[in-house]
C-alpha cells in the first residue's frame, strides 16, 4: 500500500562513495558499513543488499536487534559485528550464530565466557579499549586483569579485534586530543602483545579519522556517514578540498538518499486570512497554495514552519503556516498549472534544483545525522539504479 512520501536510493552513488573510500584508504583495510540507526535512515535491509552487490562483506551495528535484521538481509554469509547494546539473552544468540561483539567491561566478559563454555562455541570478541572518548571501553588499569582473563580462557574465545574509538575526529581543534588519543591505543597494544595477545584484527577508524588521520587506518575501517555520500564534518572536507581541486569533481561523494511526495490537494486564499494553525502566517495576497501529506510524524520537522522548503516543477517553493503532524501548505502562487498528484521533492533535485540533506537540515537546526536517522522506517523505501 503506497503511503504519502517515499524515499529512494541509489545503488550508483553507494558503489561511487565506496570507490572513493577505497581511494583514500588503500586497497587492503577492511571496509565495515556501519549500518546503526536503520542504516542511517537509509533502510538496513536496502543498504545490505546494495553493499552486499558492490562486494562489501562487513558489516557493523550498534545493537543486537540491527544485527538481526543484517542476518536475515545477507545472502553471502557477511561479517556482523555489534558495537553496543546486547541484553544477556541476545548474547546467546550472538554466540550460537558465529557474530562478533564489542566487549567493553568485565560484566559482558563474564557473561560471554559463561555463554561460551555453556554452548561449547567460541565467542567472537572485539576487545575495546578506553583512550578518550569517555563512554565505553576497558580502562588502563583494568589491562592486567582483563589480560589475565583472555589467556586463561583463549578456548573459548576468538580474539577477532583491539579497538577503540577517538572523540573529535571531525575537528580539527581536536588535534591533540585525537592524537594522544592514538598514542594510548598503541600502548594497549603494545601491552597486549607483551603478554603474547594477538588479535584478527585492529581498528580504531571511523569515517572521520580515515580522513583526517591516515595513521588510524589499521587492518579494518568502520565507516558509516561517508558511504551515504556525506562528508562528517566541514573541516573534513575542507582538509580534502585542496587536493579535491585537482580532480574533475570538488565533491566526490554522491548522496543516496532522495524523499518525495505529491501533493494532495489545492486551495485558494484571500489576503489577510491565516494559514493553518494559530497565527503564524498571515496571507499578504491572495494566494494558492498545495497541501503536501508530510509533516513532523514523517520526519518534516515542526521547526521548519514557515522556514521550510520543497520543489515543484523545478522551482524552490515556501512552506507557509505551521507544519502539522501529517501536512504542510505550500505557496504555488507564482507557478502554472499544478495539478494534484504531481511529484512534490523534499530531498533529492528536481530539474536544475536540488534540495539537498545539509540544506534541509540547516534549516531545522539538525545535523545530518540526526535527520537521516530520524526518517520514520515505515516511510517505503526503493533502491534505484
Amino acid at each position: 500500500m503506497q503511503g504519502t512520501s517515499y524515499i529512494q536510493i541509489s545503488k550508483s552513488a553507494y558503489k561511487r562513495n565506496l570507490s572513493y573510500i577505497r581511494q583514500e584508504i588503500g586497497e587492503h583495510p577492511i571496509i565495515s558499513a556501519v549500518v546503526k540507526g536503520n542504516a542511517y535512515g537509509h533502510g538496513i535491509e536496502n543498504m545490505v543488499k546494495i553493499a552486499e552487490s558492490a562486494g562489501v562483506r562487513h558489516f557493523s551495528t550498534f545493537s543486537v536487534d540491527e544485527a538481526y535484521r543484517v542476518f536475515h538481509a545477507s545472502k553471502h554469509r557477511s561479517h556482523i559485528m555489534i558495537m553496543g547494546m546486547a541484553t544477556e539473552a541476545q548474547l546467546d544468540w550472538v554466540v550460537e550464530n558465529g557474530l562478533s561483539i564489542f566487549v567493553f567491561g568485565m560484566d559482558r566478559m563474564e557473561k560471554i565466557l559463561s555463554i561460551a563454555k555453556q554452548k561449547g562455541k567460541k565467542a567472537k570478541i572485539h576487545i575495546e579499549v578506553e583512550t578518550g572518548f569517555h563512554r565505553t571501553g576497558f580502562e588502563w588499569s583494568e589491562r592486567e586483569k582483563l589480560s589475565k582473563l583472555l589467556i586463561e580462557n583463549l578456548d573459548h574465545l576468538v580474539l577477532c579485534g583491539l579497538c577503540t574509538h577517538y572523540a573529535g575526529a571531525e575537528s580539527i581543534s581536536n588535534y591533540v586530543r585525537v592524537k594522544e588519543q592514538i598514542e594510548t591505543f598503541h600502548k594497549f597494544k603494545e601491552y597486549f602483545k607483551s603478554k603474547g595477545l594477538a588479535f584478527s584484527l585492529y581498528h580504531t577508524a571511523c569515517s572521520a579519522a580515515a580522513l583526517t588521520y591516515p595513521e588510524t587506518v589499521m587492518d579494518m575501517v568502520r565507516i558509516g556517514i561517508l558511504l551515504y555520500g556525506f562528508w562528517p564534518s566541514q573541516e573534513t572536507y575542507m582538509a580534502k578540498y585542496k587536493h579535491l581541486l585537482t580532480q574533475t569533481t570538488k565533491n566526490p561523494l554522491k548522496r543516496l538518499l532522495s524523499w518525495k511526495s505529491e501533493i494532495m490537494s489545492l486551495k485558494e486564499v484571500k489576503m489577510g486570512d491565516f494559514i493553518g494553525y494559530g497565527t503564524s502566517y498571515m496571507a499578504p495576497r491572495n494566494m494558492r497554495i498545495a497541501l503536501v501529506p508530510v509533516g513532523y510524524a514523517h520526519g518534516f520537522s515542526r521547526t521548519l514552519s514557515n522556514l521550510g522548503k520543497v520543489l515543484i516543477h523545478g522551482k524552490m517553493v515556501s512552506v507557509v503556516g505551521t507544519v502539522t503532524m501529517n501536512s504542510i501548505a505550500v505557496d504555488i502562487t507564482e507557478l502554472r498549472n499544478v495539478k494534484a498528484g504531481e511529484e512534490v521533492i523534499i530531498i533529492g533535485k528536481q530539474k536544475s534544483q536540488e534540495l539537498t540533506v545539509a540544506s534541509f537540515g540547516e534549516t531545522s537546526q539538525q545535523v545530518n545525522y540526526e535527520l537521516l536517522t530520524r526518517l520514520p522506517q515505515d516511510i517505503k523505501r526503493t533502491i534505484t539504479t
